[in-house]
């Protein structure tokens, strides 16, 4: 019988990693496509492309058109890169609100001057009713290399430290709450751009080795393609992830566990053991919740969680919430 594609292969766990493996890099594998990176250096240039379809387009404090170029400029700056150019490329279904659309590129035109960036090129389609959902945006950018040094998961050695630098899930937990529309609390979602933080990180220290943002399947699966990528084990300190407890009773309330969880405004840093607090203390000026909540630790197989409890925990990458749509 022949496999279909199914909404858990557009989660960011491991139905997603597998098939990109199995389906793309199988096929058109080339340096650096195949360290599945947030963007690729090019020469002395930093390339990224992205894709976009959350459900609602509206949450608050944000939409897909602030979304999408955020989203895009955060993957070129964990990725050692300055945005300089975006491309955005935009298809609606027909019968989509004019008003609806124009505030979206209103979105679009204000996020994209807050990341000092230019809209430089685009393209828009029209599908008939039903052939999508709404709208889709795509999304492609370019940015100057910030340090020869390209982040990679082979720079990651044993014991070095893991950084968070805010709150999780609360872009997931918004866009949920906004879904459903059965409780009376709001959250609005972290969509920023980490400009103003990662660039002078970059430029401060060399001894950062790598970084990610932990968008499709939260902080989990973000340990986990650190984990695959380098082979190297990692733990992580629960009571060290900074969570605030309005997400956390939400995610209680909907049986959904946070660390799985969309982040829009946050960075996940490993850096060397012997600089690690002072990249801490350089984060906290502009993010004052940021934390370090685990380490490499090579005898480890996997990502290990040691609980507020006191127990452990894997981390699994294969866990599954059949969220998508979430950005």
């Amino acid at each position: 019988m022949r496999e279909r594609i199914s909404l858990k292969h557009g989660e960011g766990m491991r139905a997603s990693f597998e098939l990109i493996n199995e389906v793309f890099l199988k096929r058109i594998s080339r340096p650096p496509l195949g360290e599945l990176l947030d963007a690729a250096h090019i020469g002395s240039y930093v390339f990224s492309c992205d894709s976009f379809t959350v459900k609602p387009i509206f949450f608050p404090s944000s939409d897909i058109g602030k979304l999408s170029i955020f989203g895009t400029v955060n993957d070129i700056c964990v990725s050692a890169g300055s945005p300089l150019y975006l491309s955005v490329a935009v298809i609606v279904e027909e019968g989509f609100f004019r008003r609806d659309l124009e505030r979206i590129a209103q979105s679009i035109g204000q996020a994209s001057r807050k990341a000092e960036v230019e809209v430089v090129g685009g393209d828009f389609k029209v599908v008939e009713k039903g052939k999508i959902d709404k709208i889709f945006i795509s999304t492609s950018g370019i940015g100057k290399r910030i340090t020869n040094k390209s982040p990679s998961f082979k720079h990651i050695k044993d014991k070095d430290k893991i950084i968070l630098t805010g709150a999780i899930g609360e872009h997931g937990i918004s866009v949920m709450l906004s879904r459903k529309k059965i409780f009376d609390f709001r959250i609005e979602s972290d969509c920023q751009s980490l400009k103003d933080i990662l660039i002078p990180l970059w430029k401060e220290f060399s001894s950062v080795h790598f970084m990610r943002d932990p968008t499709r399947g939260g902080i989990a699966a973000t340990f986990n393609e650190i984990y695959l990528g380098s082979q190297r084990g990692i733990k992580i300190f629960e009571e060290n992830i900074p969570l605030r407890k309005d997400v956390q009773a939400a995610c209680d309330i909907l049986g959904i566990d946070p660390y799985y969880l969309a982040c829009e405004g946050r960075a996940v840093i490993v850096a060397d053991k012997s600089s690690a607090r002072d990249v801490l203390k350089f984060i906290k000026k502009k993010c004052p919740q940021a934390a370090i909540v685990g380490e490499v630790d090579s005898r480890l197989k996997g990502v290990v969680m040691e609980t507020v409890s006191g127990g452990e925990r894997i981390l699994d990458f294969s866990h599954s919430f059949n969220l998508p749509r979430i950005c």
